[in-house]
């Protein structure tokens, strides 16, 4: 299972779930952006890393680690790269790394580094210490399912999938959360198409309904909004409150449309002109 791109997608997708992993508030995600980040001149490029908003820069800075595999070097490279991510950041104050192992088989023990991983700004979290699936929220749920034997995925995500129906979030919520639990689901059986993981999870009927249509839409939307907007803000730098209320307010054709021209632009005048345009 990729579970690197799995984990990519869950935490861009639902950035709460870190929050809900650390035992804080998941309100505390509101703003925070997860991104792969390159540093400069460097071969490094750290895969997980979420960035408070940019009105909140005292918030603490997250790095994940997401190890599936043993891996010696992993604890020295982590290190490295935080640390020349910092050096390269000076603005930034407080951080937190964050180490996700499938289960303590697959940690390496680093004497090394032993100091540094007792400290408060390092938590090491083992999936399968979260709990029994029932017990943990529709989010962790989703991530336990990552680690849940073959033989029973399909019986805990169509629970999973039934709770997250029953639960009072918006209809975009409710239809990413359905489809993260069908892509684990894919991944877990590659050899099964589309149309029988949906049949397997009772996927089909749902799918009909206007409130799923509406909501995956809805959500399309919002992930166009915001990738948009990260784009505009590396292209032209902080946009004024004015242009970011009117590109929130353009249509999902008017995003894709914004996405190719974006390229063109050099400085906010560029997308003022476009914006313009009838």
């Amino acid at each position: 299972m990729q579970t690197d791109s799995l984990f990519y997608a869950l935490f861009q997708s639902v950035p709460s779930l870190l929050f809900e992993l650390l035992e804080r508030d998941p309100t505390e995600a509101e703003g925070y952006q997860f991104a792969s980040v390159e540093l400069k001149q460097t071969a490094f490029r750290i895969d997980g890393v979420f960035r408070p908003p940019e009105d909140t820069p005292d918030a603490p800075i997250y790095f994940v680690e997401v190890q599936f595999q043993r891996d010696p070097q992993l604890y020295r490279r982590l290190f490295s790269e935080v640390l020349l991510y910092l050096r390269q950041n000076p603005a930034v104050e407080d951080w937190r790394a964050v180490v996700l192992y499938p289960d303590l088989t697959v940690e390496v023990a680093e004497g090394a580094l032993q100091e540094f991983l007792e400290t408060s700004r390092v938590e090491v979290i083992y999936l399968n210490e979260l709990g029994a699936m029932a017990e943990l929220t529709p989010g962790l749920g989703i991530l336990r399912l990552l680690i849940e034997p073959v033989e029973t995925v399909p019986e805990a995500a169509r629970g999973l999938i039934e709770r997250v129906q029953q639960g009072s979030r918006s209809a975009v919520d409710t239809a990413r959360l359905i489809e993260l639990i069908e892509t684990i689901v894919v991944y877990t059986f590659p050899r099964r198409s589309r149309e029988e993981i949906a049949a397997m999870l009772g996927l089909s009927e749902l799918r009909e309904t206007r409130v799923y249509q509406e909501g995956r839409e809805e959500g399309r939307e919002e992930e166009a909004r915001s990738l948009i907007s990260r784009q505009l803000t590396r292209k032209l730098g902080p946009l004024p409150d004015s242009l970011q209320a009117q590109v929130k307010a353009l249509s999902l054709e008017q995003l894709e449309a914004l996405g190719e021209a974006l390229f063109d632009f050099a400085e906010a005048s560029d997308l003022e002109g476009w914006l313009a345009q009838p």
